[in-house]
C-alpha cells in the first residue's frame, strides 16, 4: 500500500492534437481533427444564418424547419433513414451562427451526410409544417412570456444593443403572424445553401471521403465577407419589467466588455471567476450560502466574434430583489478596495488550471478548444498563454482590472418582476 501521496506538479503546458486544414473556398475551411480512438464522428456544419440575419425571426423560422421534408420526403421519413442509421441530428443557433451538428458512425458517415444534404438542399417549405412550427412556437414564446427570467432577458438584449438593430433584436408575438413562405424560401437560399462558413469533423475517417465532402458542401459556401458589427452601447441604469403576481424576480445585468483578442481578457478571466464564476465564488458565498437569497448566481463573459459583454444573472424571491442589487454592489465594491487574498487567489488559480486540463480531455473537447478560439483568428496557444496568465496574474492586477470595469455606474440593470 502507498503510504506517500504522488508528486504535485505544476501545469506548465497542454499538448494539444492540431485539427488538419483544408479549404473550401478562399475563405471557407474545413478542419479535421482525425485522432480518434472509437468509431464516432461528429460533424459541424456553420452557416451564416444567425439571428442578426434577414428580417427579425426568419432566421429562427427557417432554422427549426431545416428537416421538415422535401417534396419526396416527410420530416418523419427524414428522421427514420437517420435513425436506422443510428444518427443524430442537432441543430442550434445563436446570434451569428447556425449549427447542424450530425453525429453517427464511421461507417454509417457517407449515407447521414447525404440524407442530410438532401433534406437541407430541398427543403421544401411544406406548408403544413410551416403552420405547425409557427403555431408551436408562438404556443412556447406566449408560455414564456409568463416568465420573469424570459422577460428579463428581452429587456436586457434590447437594452444591451442599445445602437445596433440587428444585435439588439427581440423577437414579438406579431412576427409568427406575418412571415409569409416566399420569405422563408429567401432566407433559406441566401444563408444557407450559399451560406456555409466553415465545417468541423472529428472522426477517424478516410481522406478521400473528406475530398468527397468538400465536393459535396462547396456549393454550399459563402462567396461574400463575413459581416460582424464590433461597436455596442449599452445604456446604464435600472430599468424593472413589471410582471404582476411573479412570485420571482429575474435580475440580469452587464456591461459591454471584449473578447479573447483583448489584452485584458485573459487576467479578467481570473477576476470574474473569484466574483462569480464558479461554485465558491464571492457571489456564491454571500447571495445564496450566507443570505439564501437564491439557489444559483452567476457571471461570465459571451463573445461574440468582434466584441463581447460581461452578464451577471440570478432569480430571487420579489421581497429580496433589492437587497440582492445591494449584495452585488457591495461585492464589487470590494473587488475594487481590497486586493484578492492569497489563498483565494491559488483556490481559484488551482481551480481554473483544473478546468483548462478538464477540457482538454479527448478529441471532440480539443477541437471545441480549437474553434473557440480559431474565430478570433488564434491557435492552440492561446490556451498555454492562459496557463501562464493565470499561474502569474496578482491581487494587485485584479484590483486593477476590478477598477477599470466593475464600475457599477455603467452596468445595464434589468429586473423583472412584481415591483
Amino acid at each position: 500500500m502507498r503510504k506517500t501521496p504522488p508528486a504535485i506538479h505544476p501545469l506548465q503546458k497542454i499538448d494539444f492534437i492540431s485539427p488538419k486544414i483544408y479549404d473550401i473556398t478562399g475563405d471557407v475551411k474545413l478542419f479535421w481533427m482525425s485522432e480518434v480512438a472509437d468509431d464516432t464522428v461528429h460533424l459541424e456544419f456553420h452557416f451564416d444564418a444567425g439571428t442578426i440575419q434577414g428580417e427579425p425571426s426568419l432566421a429562427g423560422f427557417v432554422n427549426a424547419l431545416l428537416l421538415s421534408g422535401t417534396d419526396k420526403k416527410s420530416s418523419t421519413q427524414i428522421q427514420d433513414d437517420l435513425n436506422d442509421l443510428g444518427a443524430f441530428v442537432d441543430i442550434e443557433i445563436g446570434q451569428e451562427v447556425a449549427i447542424i451538428n450530425l453525429f453517427c458512425l464511421r461507417q454509417y458517415t457517407e449515407a447521414a451526410v447525404d440524407i442530410l444534404a438532401d433534406a437541407l438542399v430541398n427543403l421544401a417549405f411544406v406548408s403544413h409544417e410551416v403552420d405547425d412550427m409557427l403555431r408551436e412556437k408562438k404556443q412556447a414564446y406566449l408560455v414564456s412570456s409568463e416568465k420573469v427570467n424570459m422577460l428579463g432577458r428581452r429587456a436586457f438584449q434590447a437594452q444591451m444593443f442599445s445602437n445596433s438593430d440587428r444585435y439588439g433584436r427581440i423577437m414579438k408575438a406579431t412576427d409568427f403572424d406575418t412571415v409569409s413562405i416566399p420569405e422563408l424560401k429567401r432566407f433559406h437560399k441566401d444563408f444557407y445553401l450559399h451560406g456555409l462558413t466553415k465545417i468541423v469533423v472529428t472522426g477517424n475517417l478516410n481522406v478521400s471521403y473528406i475530398d468527397r465532402l468538400i465536393d459535396v458542401a462547396g456549393a454550399w459556401a459563402r462567396t461574400e465577407h463575413l459581416s460582424f458589427e464590433d461597436t455596442f452601447i449599452n445604456i446604464p441604469g435600472e430599468m424593472h419589467v413589471e410582471k404582476a403576481d411573479a412570485v420571482q424576480t429575474a435580475i440580469r445585468m452587464g456591461i459591454q466588455l471584449f473578447n479573447k483578442t483583448h489584452e485584458d481578457f485573459l487576467d479578467f478571466q481570473v477576476l470574474q471567476t473569484i466574483f462569480g464564476d464558479y461554485f465558491g465564488s464571492r457571489l456564491m458565498s454571500n447571495i445564496r450560502e450566507d443570505k439564501g437569497y437564491t439557489y444559483g448566481i452567476g457571471c461570465g463573459v459571451s463573445e461574440s466574434h468582434k466584441s463581447g459583454f460581461f452578464i451577471i444573472a440570478t432569480e430571487v424571491g420579489k421581497e429580496v430583489a433589492k437587497p440582492t442589487l445591494d449584495e452585488i454592489r457591495f461585492e464589487m465594491y470590494r473587488l475594487r478596495t481590497d486586493p484578492v487574498g492569497e489563498e483565494e487567489l491559488n483556490l481559484v488559480k488551482n481551480y481554473l488550471l483544473g478546468q483548462m486540463l478538464k477540457s482538454a480531455d479527448g478529441p471532440d473537447a480539443m477541437m471545441s478548444l480549437f474553434m473557440g478560439v480559431e474565430m478570433h483568428g488564434k491557435g492552440y496557444e492561446y490556451y498555454n498563454e492562459a496557463i501562464e496568465s493565470v499561474t502569474n496574474v496578482t491581487a494587485e492586477r485584479l484590483q486593477e482590472l476590478a477598477n477599470k470595469y466593475l464600475i457599477w455606474e455603467n452596468f445595464t440593470i434589468i429586473t423583472a418582476g412584481e415591483q
